[in-house]
């Protein structure tokens, strides 16, 4: 029983990077003001969808991650 979540909580965690290792940077957009690459309104809207699912995912695997790490600090 532990050592399956042991297994688990390291699949969780290796999710957990995965999806904030994904997500865009909060300061991508300050090129623009340089000169750098400006991308279409659509472009942008796709960005923030995906990255709006991004942070939903990263919160919800975070909270497994954490509840699994009580779980086997209590067993």
């Amino acid at each position: 029983m532990k050592m399956t979540i042991i297994i688990i909580q390291l699949l969780i965690c290796v999710a957990v990077m995965a999806c904030i290792v994904l997500q865009s940077g909060k300061n991508s957009g300050l090129g623009a003001l340089s000169g750098g690459k400006s991308d279409t309104y659509l472009a942008k809207n796709k960005q923030k969808s995906l990255d709006a699912r991004l942070a939903l995912a990263t919160k919800w695997v975070a909270g497994v991650f954490v509840v699994l790490t009580v779980v086997l600090n209590l067993i």
